[in-house]
């Protein structure tokens, strides 16, 4: 079955989100003279594609490592929602998917906003769900959501309900998607994102791939 890559690269000069230090990465070791190479990396926990944790934004929360593995596999369900009006994700707007969210694992929403990836657009205006929507959304038993944008609240707010609200019923939120364009709208198979394993982490940069099923089923 095909394998879709849907992670960003690391790369010193990636995005990210607007007060987080920028990813360094600087040799430590190269053939001349060591005879290897080897990188030294700092990052934030939330660089380019990552995983948020509920410890991320609640006292109480469990931490990535604290969650089974299996929390990071699953069924996978991807929505196009590029043509919201005004740039909302409504429940009214992902009702039609009721059935086939009860079905998923996982649940990806293709908001375009990828092809704006190293631009100042990135960070302004994306789609965003409601709050509406998050609460019924949290209803699903979804073991995470994603989306191709830089988050799920939009750029001004300081109290993230959206996270809040998927973070509380311990929904992994995934940021900064990659490929959503060429991943087929419906059930499309298998999901696999496998954050990096740190202890306590509130987040990780995660590598997330879709295994595509030759027998999904359309929207």
């Amino acid at each position: 079955m095909p394998v879709l890559d849907l992670t960003y690269p690391l790369t010193p000069d990636m995005p990210v989100y607007p007060g987080t230090p920028a990813t360094d990465m600087r040799p430590i070791a190269s053939f001349e003279p060591d005879g290897f190479r080897e990188q030294q990396l700092t990052l934030s926990t939330h660089t380019g594609t990552h995983i948020d944790a509920p410890s991320h934004l609640l006292e109480e929360g469990r931490s990535l490592d604290q969650l089974p593995l299996d929390q990071f596999l699953g069924s996978g369900l991807c929505i196009d929602t590029s043509q919201t009006p005004d740039g909302v994700i409504s429940w009214s707007f992902l009702q039609p998917y009721e059935d086939k969210l009860a079905a998923s694992d996982f649940v990806l929403l293709y908001t375009g906003w990828g092809r704006y990836w190293r631009t100042p657009q990135y960070f302004q205006n994306y789609p965003v769900l409601t709050t509406g929507a998050a609460k019924r959304l949290a209803d699903c038993h979804l073991k995470g959501l994603g989306v191709d944008a830089l988050s799920v609240d939009p750029p001004e707010t300081s109290s993230f309900p959206v996270h809040r609200r998927l973070l509380q019923n311990e929904i992994l939120i995934i940021e900064n998607l990659a490929n959503l364009d060429r991943l087929p709208e419906g059930l499309f198979g298998q999901l696999f994102c496998l954050p990096l394993h740190l202890e306590g982490a509130d987040g990780a940069p995660a590598r997330v791939a879709a295994q595509l099923s030759t027998n999904r089923e359309g929207v």
